[in-house]
């Protein structure tokens, strides 16, 4: 499956954000890349600034431009806020989740784990980073030595991260269970998902 595999820090100086996490070099050159970057004043537009958030978004989640439009299709179709619909169906990816539990370090090391097979959802080997997770499933890194070894190395690096409240974790048995469906206020989005929504209707 396609995924992004540029310079992160350039994406996250183009927008200001550290979309990818903290960086000292971001820090450094806080402004946009480029020869023009530091003197750019460009005045922007309601397009542009649509556009912004919906690709802060689509690289904070690792997702490619015919798939988070999907994302927002299935958002627009169901009950409810399109816009705090669409963040819960990216929240609970089955790659994010697996991030989010500290199994991965980063959700690009998470989608990986998934797509190499070291991660089970109810039991059962799930290789697709955006298999939909429901309440009450249980996700769990494969009982093989590679698998707990990779596990074990990440809870390690994670520590400092904590676990949401929507989730549990058990460390010691390398098992996650999704407790209910996060509400906008817990997933604090790196973008403004009402203008995502707005940039896709017109």
């Amino acid at each position: 499956m396609a995924r992004y595999t540029g310079p992160r820090v350039r994406i996250s100086r183009r927008f200001g954000t550290p979309i990818y996490g903290a960086s000292k070099y971001l820090e450094r050159k806080n402004y946009a890349p480029g020869v023009h970057g530091p003197k750019s004043r460009r005045k922007t537009s309601d397009y542009a600034l649509g556009l912004i958030e919906k690709q802060k978004l689509r690289y904070y989640y690792g997702l490619m431009e015919r798939q988070f439009r999907r994302v927002y299709q299935k958002a627009l179709k169901r009950r409810g806020v399109t816009g705090e619909t669409m963040l819960q169906i990216l929240e609970l990816r089955l790659d994010n989740v697996v991030h989010h539990l500290g199994f991965g370090t980063t959700r690009a090391a998470a989608r990986q784990m998934v797509s190499h097979g070291h991660i089970k959802v109810n039991g059962r080997k799930v290789n697709v980073p955006s298999y939909a997770l429901k309440v009450n499933d249980v996700v769990e890194v494969k009982d093989s030595s590679v698998s707990r070894q990779m596990g074990t190395r990440n809870l390690e690096s994670s520590t400092s991260r904590a676990v949401p409240d929507w989730l549990s974790l058990n460390r010691d048995a390398f098992k996650g269970t999704i407790l209910r469906i996060p509400t906008r206020n817990e997933i604090q989005p790196i973008a403004n998902e009402q203008a995502v929504v707005e940039f896709y209707s017109r």
